[in-house]
């Protein structure tokens, strides 16, 4: 029997072999504290088997079998029957687009292709470039160079060469390294070479895309995903990148038509700012990164953008050229880093076009750095791609005969319309999230997966509106503030965006750290201050988890920024020198006024928190809960966002509802659950306090029992305090389950927020 889906709880499982396990058992641990929080399901990451050891699980290698190291098939049946026991169901991650090939023994698809390559029964399964090699053989970057083949040598039935082991096809095996090399159905190559033989996800070589467009493969690597259902073990699946395949619409239809009507199915899709989500789909919604810009974003005071603006511009950055920087990376990554792929499609467009033209890589790079969205081949989507067409064009006109060819190659659909979908989607994770997001340095809690940070913000009136759209048309899309991809958790965001409330104090501070302790380059330096702030221990101690979390951030920040070292060629003199300066601020005067301006704006920080955490509980959507972040969290980007956490602590808290934060998550959840009729069908309502400080007030109804206000901009609040400002309630009496307080008709804000910024008003029976 499914369980109506009010809330789901985020779970990072980690098998034993990952040093900090977390597995079915665990979780089943927790079910008792979960369902006193309110949540009505957990959701796990990923459960298929993985590489051993996965410290996340989205490298999966047996897409048949549930994780051994997690528990296997019988722990995840005690998990839902235990779950269900308790009126809790179970909602699951899954990874359609790719699988880990990293240990390819490991990968039995993997491995029986390159063992018996074009004639193994899952040839067809991968989606391997067979004739980038001229002899058909797929093409693996995992040496060192090319030159590392003449170390190669014969064990058995196995080609190695330190670590790497691989399989040799039957009968080829006699000789030395390198001439059983050449005999196999693969060909080794220096993984700087740029030369794939598959497709991969965006630029990681160890995780091989599977063709789901296939029925077969469909079928075979969601059989154990469809026995979840036809059991009755899993209420919904997260879908993991399904704009990495080669048709996402098409994918999902299958998959409605495989889990049944019921089924709760949610998508990892990153919608751009003015993209609205595929009406067509079979889907309930997002994975919610479209509500999460929105949510933190109203928090944001615009008065603040021309001073942070004028900060950063005095690093020597130009902000306004933001737009042409970053149309300039997405060239780079479809050139260099994804240079392969576009050979790739290339090939495809000269094969289905007839014709091929010497610009034509540049005419796609180009084409790629004017388009906004992930992909363009949704219906909804249908103008975006003539549109960037005829910016192209109109930019450098010399193109326009390769951009010809283009076109004439997608006239005909199939392959070569598919992979430039592909690369589309990659080359704006890869220029946008993973780089431009490490280097934009004007409030970098707006540099978030699904955000502009170019709009500073959201105003009140574009919440409203987006709130009220999706409560119309996406009621069971998922909320959430934090997921394992975020860049910085939903507590270290809201500190950061307080900022914008105090834009010359920020400045200040900034320019007198950089005098008593300069950073090694201005800009980057801007970047990390923000990030430091965000995360600094509000009591000051700095501790050597700390201090090993804020270096191992600070590298994963440069080298992805890519402006002074990179993952594929560290500049080990500048990272020395940045780890240099980490330490001469943590150990230096400036963590003492560190210090000090936490613990001022600390009081801002939490009633954004609060606030944020309370609209993502309450607007239409079902909210997600990341592991942990019912108490306040400190967490930066992943690997960071995967510490254990304390649930001891949790539960005492819990029982005790005393901790602000918990108190509202507790709450919320458990008014829900008693009223789940407004919150899954009631309606939206915006209500607008009236005054002088009417503008601090973000304010709505659901249903007609339900009332939800929080407070922002508290700096200038502060100062100016609410005077005159009212919210009208309506008829009735209504009691705020927060506090106990009571209240009716127009209210006062100064007493309706006297304890707390925040308020979640029932509507008392009667």
């Amino acid at each position: 029997m499914a369980f109506p889906i009010r809330s789901t709880y985020r779970l990072q499982l980690r098998g034993s072999a990952s040093g900090s396990a977390f597995t079915f058992a665990d979780a089943e641990n927790l079910l008792d504290y979960l369902d006193e929080l309110g949540v009505s399901h957990l959701y796990l990451s990923p459960i298929l088997t993985a590489v051993t050891g996965s410290s996340h699980g989205y490298d999966v290698t047996d897409p048949t079998t549930v994780s051994p190291e997690l528990g296997g098939a019988e722990g995840l049946a005690r998990l839902s029957a235990a779950a269900r026991a308790r009126g809790m169901g179970l909602i699951v991650d899954i990874v359609p687009n790719h699988v880990g090939v990293d240990q390819p023994r490991q990968n039995p698809w993997w491995w029986d292709v390159l063992r018996h390559g074009r004639s193994s029964d899952y040839a067809t399964y991968f989606d391997i470039d067979w004739d980038l090699d001229e002899r058909g053989r797929i093409v693996l970057p995992v040496l060192g160079s090319d030159d590392d083949v003449a170390d190669l040598t014969v064990d058995g039935d196995l080609l190695r060469l330190g670590d790497l082991a691989l399989p040799i096809a039957p009968g080829t095996g006699e000789g030395t390294g390198p001439e059983v090399h050449e005999r196999q159905h693969y060909r080794l190559v220096g993984w700087r070479s740029g030369v794939v033989g598959y497709r991969r996800f965006f630029s990681i070589t160890s995780l091989a895309g599977l063709r789901q467009e296939d029925r077969t493969v469909f079928e075979a690597s969601h059989a154990e995903i469809a026995r979840w259902f036809r059991e009755g073990l899993v209420d919904g699946v997260r879908i993991d990148h399904p704009d990495g395949l080669a048709d996402p619409s098409g994918y999902l239809a299958w998959l409605r038509e495989l889990l049944g009507a019921d089924a709760w199915i949610v998508i990892e899709k990153i919608l751009a700012v003015d993209e609205a989500l595929e009406p067509t789909l079979p889907i309930q919604g997002t994975t919610g990164y479209d509500a999460l810009r929105e949510l933190g974003g109203v928090f944001v005071d615009p008065a603040g953008a021309p001073a942070l603006t004028a900060l950063v511009e005095s690093a020597g950055v130009d902000y306004q050229s933001t737009p042409r920087v970053l149309a300039g990376l997405k060239v780079q990554v479809a050139t260099e880093t994804l240079s392969s792929e576009l050979a790739r499609l290339r090939r495809a467009i000269v094969a289905a076009a007839g014709s091929d033209h010497a610009l034509l890589p540049d005419a796609v790079a180009a084409l790629l750095s004017h388009i906004d969205v992930y992909r363009t081949d949704y219906l909804g989507l249908a103008a975006v791609l003539p549109s960037a067409l005829a910016k192209t064009q109109a930019a450098q006109p010399e193109l326009g005969p390769a951009l010809q060819v283009l076109a004439a190659a997608l006239a005909h659909g199939g392959e070569p319309a598919a992979r430039l979908q592909q690369l589309c989607g990659a080359v704006t994770a890869k220029a946008v999230e993973d780089c431009l997001f490490y280097r934009d340095a004007r409030l970098i809690s707006l540099n978030e997966v699904g955000g502009e940070p170019h709009r500073f913000g959201v105003g009140a009136a574009e919440f409203q509106h987006s709130a009220a759209i999706r409560a119309r048309l996406w009621p069971q899309a998922m909320t959430t503030l934090t997921t394992h991809d975020t860049k910085r958790g939903e507590d270290v965001r809201a500190r950061i965006g307080v900022l914008s409330q105090v834009p010359s104090l920020w400045t200040e501070f900034v320019t007198r750290w950089e005098i008593e302790t300069p950073s090694p380059d201005a800009a980057t330096g801007q970047f990390l201050w923000q990030n430091i702030f965000g995360a600094w221990p509000l009591d000051g101690k700095v501790t050597d988890q700390l201090r090993v979390r804020l270096h191992g951030y600070a590298e994963k920040a440069i080298r992805e920024a890519a402006l002074h070292t990179s993952w594929n060629d560290p500049d080990t003199a500048f990272e020395d020198s940045l780890h240099g300066w980490l330490d001469s601020v943590l150990d230096g005067p400036v963590a003492g006024q560190l210090t000090e301006l936490v613990a001022q704006l600390n009081p801002h920080a939490a009633s954004d928190a609060l606030g944020q955490k309370l609209l993502a509980l309450t607007v239409p959507g079902v909210p997600d809960i990341y592991q942990g972040t019912e108490l306040w969290d400190d967490s930066l980007v992943d690997p960071d966002n995967r510490r254990a956490i304390d649930y001891a602590t949790r539960r005492t808290a819990l029982a005790e509802l005393q901790h602000p934060k918990l108190r509202v998550v507790a709450t919320a959840l458990r008014l829900r659950r008693s009223r789940p009729d407004s919150f899954r069908r009631g309606d939206y309502v915006p209500v607008l306090a009236s005054g002088e400080a009417g503008d601090h007030v973000v304010a709505f109804r659901r249903g007609d029992d339900i009332l939800v206000a929080v407070t922002r901009w508290t700096v200038r609040l502060a100062e100016t305090g609410w005077g005159n400002t009212v919210l009208p309630l309506p008829d009735g009496s209504w009691t705020d389950t927060l506090t106990g307080a009571m209240a009716s008709g127009p209210t006062s804000t100064a007493e309706l927020f006297a304890n707390l910024p925040v308020v979640l008003l029932e509507r008392n029976n009667g």
